[in-house]
């Protein structure tokens, strides 16, 4: 009979050419207890626990596909994000840690911002919110839009992605997490005229707008791991070398046309360009520009604001 342990030992041994230890014990973490439906704690102080014959096959058959490189996000079809559960395939982004903390920006920059004109004032705790619309450009899985949402109820979620699949994704999730956002199939480099979608009733523009769109080189992905160049979708991921910043520019002339005076735009971004994406807000006249650091102290994270005249 196979044991907790055994397992461990296997994905380990197994593993080692693709991913370090601490990634590849993370790995079978997450699939022993979805596979079992135990807690991490109890898998981790309960190593000797035996497994039915039923949870031994399956975890064999995960981990014959780990070792093609799968990540593990798409073999159970499932990842948590922002405390929230997600469906995730081949046709969306497995959401990112550093994503987390974009969301988290954006949350705490509203608990302490007043909208600058229009709006209306709603008490959430002992914070007072902006209530109005907000835009995720490129939204994938539909994480961001969704965890906004979630935890910023009073306000519109408008979402939008090139790709109708991502968008069939994000919508099965945004019913997963039971809420309400608009999902709009649009690109983003040569959208409609009109851009057409639905603003809150509380304002006429929109008061923030988020993007984590794609900003990966073919340089840089000479660097990334097989798990990603292999099996991700690579128009969510890749720019043209010679125009990285293909993405920002449209964006944020999109921003600047479209956001409400003092409205907020924040950016995910590849970290060898905070510097360049800095300067593209400073030219298209956005203020208080801030570049952030994520977790590991790389530069992963812009805002910036719309003048209040306009």
């Amino acid at each position: 009979m196979k044991t907790i342990k055994d397992v461990f030992d296997d994905y380990k041994g197994a593993l080692s050419k693709l991913y370090d230890t601490h990634e590849a014990e993370a790995i079978t973490l997450l699939a022993v207890t979805e596979i079992t439906g135990f807690s991490k704690a109890k898998v981790k102080a309960f190593p000797e626990t035996a497994l039915t014959n039923q949870q031994a096959n399956s975890l064999d058959d995960i981990l014959i596909q780990l070792k093609t490189g799968k990540p593990i996000q798409y073999i159970l079809g499932v990842t948590e994000f922002y405390g929230l559960p997600f469906r995730v395939n081949p046709s969306v982004l497995i959401p990112r840690p550093e994503t987390e903390e974009l969301v988290e920006w954006v949350i705490a920059s509203v608990g302490s911002w007043q909208l600058a004109v229009g709006g209306e004032q709603f008490a959430v705790g002992s914070r007072q919110l902006a209530a109005g619309c907000i835009l995720d450009i490129g939204t994938g899985s539909g994480c961001i839009a969704i965890s906004l949402k979630k935890n910023l109820p009073q306000f519109k979620v408008s979402a939008i992605d090139i790709s109708g699949e991502a968008l069939t994704t994000a919508k099965e999730n945004a019913t997963l997490n039971n809420v309400d956002v608009e999902f709009i199939n649009e690109d983003i480099l040569h959208p409609q005229k009109p851009f057409t979608f639905h603003l809150s009733p509380f304002t006429s523009k929109i008061e923030i707008i988020i993007s984590n769109p794609p900003y990966v080189t073919l340089l840089d992905k000479t660097q990334m791991h097989a798990n990603v160049t292999g099996f991700e979708p690579h128009t969510a991921l890749f720019v043209p070398e010679d125009d990285p910043l293909v993405f920002y520019k449209a964006i944020a002339d999109f921003a600047a046309d479209n956001l409400a005076p003092g409205g907020l735009l924040f950016f995910e971004i590849n970290e060898s360009y905070g510097g360049e994406v800095v300067q593209l807000l400073n030219d298209k006249h956005f203020k208080n520009i801030e570049l952030r650091k994520d977790m590991s102290g790389r530069d992963r994270m812009v805002l910036g604001f719309v003048g209040l005249g306009g």
